[in-house]
């Protein structure tokens, strides 16, 4: 899983060392490459299990796996030297995995479907009633993703603004389908550094009849604050993020647009 903690470079400085230990053996080698390939950025620490996260958190706060790919794309996406045309395909890429996992969180049914050759195939399909709902602006990048899996899915907006003084959000536009009350929700925001507009957008949802339980939020970077932040207000909203880290790539919005 890609976690990260603002301690864990100093890590290797807080362990004793003997001479033995610093002349690794060819076995010990060995172990450290394997360790390297299953590990593949430096910025990835093993400093949180699945049994971590489901205690500090609980079950419904998910990470996307951290393969070798998923840490290639956060990697460029954090890269201060990446063009906004590569920032914007290798965001895109992380969209849709997220997206595509989030897909995973809605509910399902059975159904059975006959083929070309006469022969009945038990399969799955969606239940009815699913939409997205983005918060203006990045919300917005993870539109065309959404689309791009569920094609004819409608989309509503939020846009949440931070009063200049005293930095609270508040909602000055909301726009959803007029039976969003009885629908699954795809809630999208792509960075998540305080929760406190997610707060925002969650209220409002709840205030058009949208059951907590049935709102899956799409992230795509989430600071530890902000993760309890929102687990605390809202214990039944469901959570699908690519990362867990103290800093938030807070210039997404700006880059992808192009208003950097």
């Amino acid at each position: 899983m890609c976690t990260g903690s603002p301690s864990s470079n100093g890590s290797q400085s807080e362990e004793s060392s003997t001479p033995e230990q610093q002349q690794p053996t060819e076995s010990d080698t060995d172990r450290q490459g394997e360790q390297l390939l299953r590990t593949p950025t430096r910025a990835v620490v093993a400093a949180a299990t699945a049994e971590d996260i489901l205690a500090e958190y609980g079950s419904n706060l998910k990470l996307l796996e951290c393969n070798p790919q998923v840490a290639e794309l956060l990697t460029i996406i954090r890269d201060k030297n990446t063009t906004r045309s590569d920032f914007k395909f290798y965001a895109d890429r992380l969209i849709r995995l997220v997206i595509e996992e989030s897909l995973n969180q809605l509910p399902y049914t059975h159904c059975d479907v006959e083929t070309p050759t006469g022969a009945i195939y038990e399969g799955l399909k969606y239940r009815s009633g699913n939409c997205g709902v983005s918060i203006i602006r990045s919300g917005e990048a993870m539109e065309q993703g959404l689309r791009d899996c569920c094609r004819s899915i409608r989309i509503g907006k939020i846009l949440v603004e931070s009063d200049a003084n005293t930095h609270e959000a508040r909602v000055v536009y909301a726009r959803f389908p007029d039976d969003i009350g009885s629908r699954q929700v795809l809630l999208m925001y792509p960075i998540m550094s305080t929760g406190n507009t997610v707060l925002q957008a969650v209220n409002v949802l709840r205030e058009h009849g949208v059951p907590e339980n049935c709102i899956i939020l799409s992230n795509l970077f989430c600071t530890p604050v902000a993760a309890r932040t929102v687990v605390q207000a809202f214990p039944k909203l469901k959570i699908l993020t690519s990362e867990l880290h103290p800093v938030a790539p807070n210039h997404f919005g700006q880059k992808y647009f192009g208003t950097d």
